[in-house]
Formats: structure tokens, sequence, C-alpha cells
């Protein structure tokens, strides 16, 4: 077998993760001058002050490699969450750190269970790690259904992952039901629980990594979302020391860049900045949801920084958005085709998509 055809059967059937728009390729590809995304659920309101601030400071020394260990950031997380620093990972964003825990501890042979309508990076991790895939179906009211996962472990099950909420339905599940969940698991399993929407549920839900018990959890959380630093791909997992001990070794060096890592050091400084965007991005969410409600279009309520819009013709929806300069994003690839993920923007952008979507559902009803 030649290099060539050995790589094209080991890459049989991997795709690789495919993002919501940038706006500059809908302006390229319509002609259009301006274009308002709400496909990938970032901070309409941006970094803090004190991020942007931190990376004008730091950016003189750009031709310096950053700390590898990433030391003083480490620190300030561990103080966060109250644990010591080896208790701490830190990724190019949290789906490497994702995709580091899946590499580590699953291979050929072991499987991997995840949502059907989970990230569905889970389930390109476990494909890349050469570990089968084991989706469960989800409730009718599109929540995980934690006594499928369980019927579904074999003794090839090494991984669990959980997104809460969840990308891309919001749905939550309260601490009392992931501890009966972790209460009856195999204790040689390890548990993904992935919270990068935890800041949005913060005010109704006890801090799981305060709460929750289970010696092979790993909690990973982000800066992309409620933070506003989505471009400077920073996220981190906090769990058992000797477990991230081992996925250390599997972490390339320098994964977190400089500008990253003081970005994400003045941000946790900058926290009634932060809650209050989280605030104003909630209220926004609650009347996106009601203006859905009134129209006819709202299922279920998340409990993220994004809403979802259920129609019989979401695609032609979304088709229809973006021909006039909205991005969304279609679910079609999770398995929902009946549904559009919006992330909620700031004042301007939102009252954009609501006079969008009436003139989008005046063409279809035409």
């Amino acid at each position: 077998m030649d290099w060539m055809t050995q790589a094209v059967a080991q890459a049989q059937g991997l795709y690789p993760y495919v993002p919501g728009k940038p706006i500059e390729q809908l302006l390229r590809e319509k002609g259009l001058d301006k274009a308002i995304k709400l496909a990938s659920n970032e901070n309409a309101y941006g970094p803090s002050p004190k991020a942007i601030l931190a990376i004008h400071a730091a950016i003189d020394e750009c031709h310096r490699y950053p700390d590898g260990d990433s030391h003083t950031l480490k620190a300030a997380l561990a103080k966060k969450h109250a644990v010591h620093t080896n208790q701490i990972l830190l990724g190019n964003g949290s789906n490497e750190v994702l995709e580091l825990v899946i590499r580590c501890f699953a291979g050929v042979g072991d499987e991997v269970i995840y949502s059907q309508h989970g990230f569905i990076v889970y389930a390109l991790a476990a494909q890349a790690a050469g570990a089968t895939r084991v989706p469960v179906q989800d409730t009718s009211e599109l929540e995980h259904d934690l006594d499928a996962m369980l019927s579904a472990i074999t003794e090839r099950t090494k991984i669990i992952c959980i997104a809460n909420p969840n990308n891309p339905t919001g749905t939550l599940l309260s601490n009392d039901a992931l501890q009966t969940f972790f209460d009856a698991l195999p204790h040689h399993i390890i548990v993904i629980l992935d919270e990068a929407y935890d800041e949005f549920v913060s005010d109704i839900k006890t801090d799981s990594l305060t709460t929750l018990q289970y010696d092979g959890l790993v909690v990973s959380r982000t800066f992309s979302k409620a933070y506003g630093l989505a471009g400077c791909r920073i996220g981190y997992a906090v769990g058992n020391a000797d477990l991230l001990e081992a996925v250390n070794r599997f972490r390339e060096p320098f994964n977190v860049n400089s500008l990253a890592q003081v970005a994400a050091l003045a941000a946790l400084d900058d926290v009634d900045w932060v809650m209050d965007k989280v605030t104003r991005i909630k209220q926004a969410r609650t009347f996106l949801e009601q203006q859905l409600a009134k129209r006819g279009l709202l299922s279920i309520k998340s409990f993220a920084n994004f809403i979802l819009l259920h129609h019989p013709e979401a695609l032609e929806l979304h088709q229809q958005f973006e021909n006039i300069g909205i991005i969304t994003r279609p679910l079609a690839g999770y398995g929902l085709p009946d549904y559009l993920r919006v992330s909620v923007g700031n004042d301007e952008e939102n009252t954009a998509f609501l006079d969008a979507l009436d003139t989008v559902l005046f063409k279809l009803k035409a």
C-alpha cells in the first residue's frame, strides 16, 4: 500500500468541523455591504475593556514564545475554582481540551457515548481517535436521556460526553440528575461535562465543581462565550490531577498563545463587566423566545446564549436569511432539519433578525 492509499484509508469517513459561516464569506457570496452573524454563539458585546487593554499591552512581546505551562492563568483559575493548579488543563479553546481527553483515553475498540443531538465535536474526536461512536437518542424534549445513556454502557465504554447546557439544543440538566447518573456509573468510565455555557445558568444552578462528586469527572469551560474571547481560542478543564497529567502528555507545546493568556487573565478580573453582558444576553434571549412564540416558531426553551427556531422549512428560512445578510445555523447536520440555531445578539442585531424573520416568513407564505 503506497502512502497515498494508506492516508486515504486512515481518513475514510473523517470530516472536518464546519463552523458558522464567516461574515466576510457571506459578503463575497451575496455581494452585500453588510451582514450580521448569529451562527456561532459569540458574545456580541465583545471582550471586556480590561481584556482589550491586556492584549494591546502584550503585543510588543509577540516575538517571544508564550509560557508553555500558562502558570499565571492556571493559578488564577485554580483560585477561582478552589482547586490546585495541577487540576487545571488549558487548551486552544475548550474544543482542544475535549479532543485531548478523548484521544488520551479512547482508541480502537473503545466506545464513546454522547447525545445524538450533542456537540458534534464529540463524534468527530471519537472517530479521529479510532473509537466507536455511540450516539444515544434524546428525550422528546431534546434533553439528554441519562437512563438511555446508562443502558448504552458496555464493557468497552471508556468516555461519556455531556454538554450542560447542551449545544445545539440549549437544554439543561440539574445537578441532582447528574449526580444520580454518576452514582450509577462503573468507576472506570471518564465523564466529560462540557460547560461552555455555564455562565448563562450560574444564577439558577449550583456550581458543578463544588457540587458533583465523581473521580473520573472532567469539567470543561471556555472563554469563547460569556467572556467574548472566541477569536483568542482559549478554554480549560478542571479535574483529577492524575487524570489531567496523563492528558497533558498529548498536549502540543505552546498550545495557548500569549495574547490569549493575558486576555483571559484580565477577563477574570473584569467579572462585573462580563456578568452585566450575560444579564443583557439572557434578557434578550427571553425577549426573542417570546417573539418566536408569538409567531408559532418556539418549541423548547434555551438556557444558553442562543435560541432555537422551529419551522418545517428551516433550511429555506436559513437561505433566505443569508440573502438579506443574516447568518443563522441550520441544524440538519445534528439530525434536526426543522430547526435553526440563532445566537442572541445585541439590541441592533436582534431587531434586524426579527425584521428579517417577518420578511422571510411573508415570502414563504406568498
